[in-house]
């Protein structure tokens, strides 16, 4: 999926293109983009989950307390603007956060674990760049209430299956666990006094992060500061035994489901929330900055951040659109709904009138059929059929009303049957 056209255009101050960063999704994008929805919603469901939508707005306060302060999302991305009464609202950047708020704001009603998943837009003020849109579609998955790994591994293998499910297989799974509150302290100050020692070798953000926010110059994707970085400590030596034996024991369920993963040091994930499992899926396809297809992982504070009891939690998020490009990056066709769709092609006005009927009657048994609103002649109306993106031509001419019959021409490569009236929307569904 390519970037929006810039503004500049001929009708209006900003001509006829959507704001930078946005996209308008024509059709074929638009099927592909719904097919990626609803195979999402299926697997999810397929693993017990339930669709929850939360609004598209929400207090700003809840991220700032939710995602961190410091974090590039809070301090350079968030879309924030004040409502006709006083109030600070944001556009949901991440779908955690307002998933964890509705949880809490509702527990009682609610099982324990609560399993859900959203399909969700989400706006971030970003470089736009192509598979980093200001707006943008996340499937995610959560799983609030329980603590044990064996969710985590659930939560990733429906990241995975789905992935793989798309035809996707130049793409690998980082791990990672980063701690909690126990052994994370011991870890920071470690990593800060390394980071002393390094400080002129980092760029300008990773030293305000150093103070800030320093297990996020670990992420950083500038060559300096990775190499100054090369040999930082590790959270993993930092764990404690009970952080320690919850990665081991997602490393083995994972092992067990037959998923693969590297162990990547590096991994810290941006936000503050996360805590031990963290994990992403990494597509060799797409490029350093946004290689990202799906990313997740714990966030057992999250509830008492939010002034919630303690409640554990764990998901994902896995951007739509990066995965069409990911599939457009490996030469894989873009998905395309399961439903054929015939045009009829009537010539003539008695045509015309039984074409009217078969496109009622192949609507009527479930089939999308669609038809020249005008006369137009044959060539015109297959053009049409083309452009339209038609499985089938239904061509009624003369000889076809005569004999009781249409000859269904196959748009894909030109071949014909002659097939009875009545037995069409059989024949379509095969």
């Amino acid at each position: 999926m390519s970037e929006a056209p810039s503004e500049a255009g001929a009708a209006g101050p900003r001509g006829f293109a959507p704001p930078r960063g946005t996209q308008d999704l024509l059709p074929d994008v638009a099927d592909s983009m719904e097919v990626l929805g609803a195979r999402a919603a299926s697997l999810a469901r397929r693993y017990g989950f339930r669709r929850i939508e939360t609004p598209v707005f929400d207090h700003t306060e809840l991220w700032v307390r939710a995602v961190g302060e410091t974090t590039d999302i809070v301090t350079k991305e968030m879309y924030t603007f004040e409502d006709k009464g006083g109030r600070s609202l944001t556009l949901r950047p991440e779908g955690t956060s307002s998933v964890v708020r509705a949880y809490l704001a509702n527990r009682q009603a609610l099982p324990t674990p609560f399993k859900a998943y959203y399909i969700a837009q989400m706006f971030r003020h970003e470089r736009p760049q192509a598979g980093r849109m200001r707006q943008h579609t996340q499937f995610g998955v959560e799983v609030i209430g329980t603590a044990s790994p064996r969710a985590d591994v659930e939560v990733i293998e429906v990241g995975h299956r789905y992935l793989t499910h798309l035809g996707l297989a130049r793409f690998e799974l980082h791990l990672n666990s980063i701690g909690d509150e126990n052994c994370r302290p011991a870890y920071r100050e470690a990593l800060v006094e390394f980071l002393r020692q390094r400080e002129d070798r980092l760029g300008r953000e990773c030293r305000e992060r150093m103070r800030t926010n320093p297990l996020r110059v670990l992420d950083c994707k500038e060559e300096s500061c990775r190499a100054a970085t090369e040999d930082a400590p590790r959270l993993l030596e930092y764990l404690d035994d009970a952080c320690r034996r919850h990665f081991e024991e997602v490393q083995r369920g994972l092992a067990e489901a037959g998923i693969g993963f590297s162990i990547d040091h590096r991994l810290v994930r941006g936000l503050d929330y996360y805590t031990r499992t963290a994990f992403e899926f990494v597509s060799e396809v797409l490029g350093s900055t946004q290689s990202t297809l799906c990313g997740g992982g714990r966030y057992d504070g999250l509830a008492e951040t939010l002034g919630g009891e303690p409640t554990p939690g764990i998901g994902f998020g896995l951007g739509l659109e990066r995965a069409l490009l990911a599939m457009e990056r490996e030469g894989l066709d873009a998905p395309r709904p399961d439903e054929p769709l015939v045009f009829v092609v009537a010539l003539g006005e008695d045509a015309g009138r039984e074409g009217r009927s078969l496109v009622r009657a192949l609507r009527a048994e479930g089939v999308p059929a669609e038809a020249a609103l005008e006369e137009r002649p044959l060539k015109a109306q297959l053009r049409m059929a083309d452009r339209a993106g038609a499985s089938y031509a239904a061509i009624l001419g003369e000889e076809e009303l005569q004999d009781g019959v249409a000859t269904m021409r196959r748009m894909a490569d030109g071949q014909q049957e002659r097939v009875k009236l009545s037995e069409v929307p059989a024949w379509v569904r095969g």
